[in-house]
Order: structure tokens, then C-alpha cells, then sequence
């Protein structure tokens, strides 16, 4: 069973079953250019909130030895971002940059993120990504009850960055474990499966 946060803002509520630290294992399982990727990694992904609009997040990955899963492991990318629900922008929200507000505000009734319902009967929402090895993806995409699709948007890298160009990805509530799937279209391949992981809430 998963405690839902009451005290965030009602544009966080439909997001609100991923708050928490979730831990534990997926696999790696890659083909591009002649070689496949494989393995075992342990997951760590935490989503929090700070009074704002939007959830915080934050992933690390190690990669197990396969002949002692116990034993050493090797750090794999790690990723920071942010998660939101795809809000319209007003002359009451601050930003860009540091530039406050022109106007005054006040919080999102609940109405007000109903009103944002889709016809599928979800949320759009938004999430934008640094990996901490030079990538920057921002995706697009829906959530639905406990259920989330996102597909990259726009995908930027630094100049000493691996080739990658799209990703989509999943994540799901099921039997209060947090499952997600993580396609990739890198090093000059097409879009493909990459790696999916079941984690359990830990914090």
C-alpha cells in the first residue's frame, strides 16, 4: 500500500503516488551497431517536492557483477529533473530566468487542475532531464491514473557525448511497486528496448 502526500499543491496531486525514494533492480538489454548490452543494475530514484509546481528528481544505477551481484558495482549515468504537469504560463508564474511575476497569483484550485483533464481522461505533462554524462532530453507526454507515457520532445548533448536521439519511456503503480521501461535510440541506432527495472518504495 503507498501513502499518498497531502500536503502538495493540487497541479502535484495527479503526480503524487511517485513522491518517495524507490529502490531496487532492472536489466539492460541493448542491440546497436553489431554489440549487445547486457546486465543486471540496481536503481535508486527519488521524487520529492518543495512547496513549487513541480516534483524534483533525482536516479543513480550501478551496474552488478554478474558473477557477484553482492560484490562491487559499477556506476552507471546518473540523471537530475524535474516533472510537472503541463500548465499553460501566465503573467502570475515567475520566470523566465530569475524574473518575478508581472502579476499577482494565487494556487491552483482543484478545479482548476481538472480543467486540464484530457479526453483520454489523463494529464499532459512535462518532464525535463540532465544526464550527468552531457545529455539533455525534455519529454512530453500523459499521465493516467497510475499510469505515465512520455516520448522525448527534444534531445540535446555536449560535444564529448554518446550519440542519442530519442528515448520514450514508461512507468507504472503495480502492486505498490514503481515499474518503468526506458527505450533508446542511441549510437546510431533506431529506438529499441534498453532497460526496464521494478523498484519498491524504500523511503
Amino acid at each position: 500500500m503507498i501513502d499518498l502526500p497531502t500536503d502538495l499543491p493540487a497541479e502535484l496531486a495527479p503526480l503524487s503516488w511517485l513522491v518517495g525514494v524507490w529502490e531496487g533492480t532492472g536489466v539492460i538489454d541493448y542491440d546497436t551497431d553489431g554489440t549487445h548490452f547486457t546486465g543486471e543494475f540496481h536503481h535508486r530514484v527519488s521524487f520529492s517536492h518543495d512547496g513549487g509546481d513541480h516534483l524534483n528528481y533525482s536516479a543513480q544505477a550501478w551496474l552488478l557483477d554478474a558473477d557477484d551481484p553482492a560484490g562491487p558495482r559499477t556506476a552507471l549515468v546518473s540523471e537530475t529533473g524535474y516533472w510537472r504537469l503541463a500548465i499553460p504560463a501566465t503573467d502570475a508564474m515567475p520566470g523566465p530566468g530569475l524574473l518575478p511575476a508581472a502579476a499577482a497569483s494565487s494556487p491552483l484550485t482543484v478545479d482548476d487542475v481538472e480543467a486540464l483533464r484530457t479526453p483520454e481522461g489523463g494529464f499532459e505533462i512535462e518532464v525535463s532531464l540532465v544526464h550527468s554524462d552531457g545529455v539533455c532530453e525534455l519529454y512530453l507526454g500523459q499521465i493516467r491514473g497510475p499510469r505515465i507515457d512520455i516520448a522525448t520532445d527534444a534531445v540535446i548533448r555536449t560535444a564529448s557525448a554518446k550519440s542519442y536521439s530519442a528515448a520514450t519511456r514508461m512507468y507504472g503503480l503495480v502492486d505498490a511497486h514503481l515499474l518503468w521501461a526506458w527505450d533508446i535510440a542511441a549510437l546510431g541506432g533506431a529506438l529499441a528496448s534498453h532497460a526496464s527495472a521494478r523498484l519498491a518504495k524504500v523511503d
